[in-house]
């Protein structure tokens, strides 16, 4: 491709340019003109906001939750050892 082609090239697409540019500008220009569409209405998106009493109380409905689970947890070896003896002591014609 020699020299000279590539400016006319150029050229060419520089003039497709300046023609999109003026065509936008247009749609801008008359965009401006138009109303403006009302605002959208949306949902309120996300966590709702707590005050101090409302924390206070999950603080506590969550302590008892955790305490009552550590104490399943602690029994709950001791539980199952328990039902298992009473199995074997089942099985074995003893009751």
């Amino acid at each position: 491709m020699d020299l000279y082609k590539a400016i006319q090239d150029l050229y060419a697409e520089k003039e497709k340019l300046e023609r999109v540019i003026a065509s936008l500008e247009e749609l801008q220009r008359n965009a401006g003109n138009m109303p403006a569409l009302p605002p959208k209405l949306s949902k309120r998106r996300g966590r709702k906001s707590m005050d101090s009493s409302e924390r206070q109380e999950v603080s506590e409905r969550m302590r008892k939750y955790w305490a009552s689970r550590r104490e399943e947890k602690n029994q709950g070896p001791q539980a199952n050892l328990q039902v298992n003896l009473q199995v074997k002591h089942a099985d074995s014609g003893d009751v």
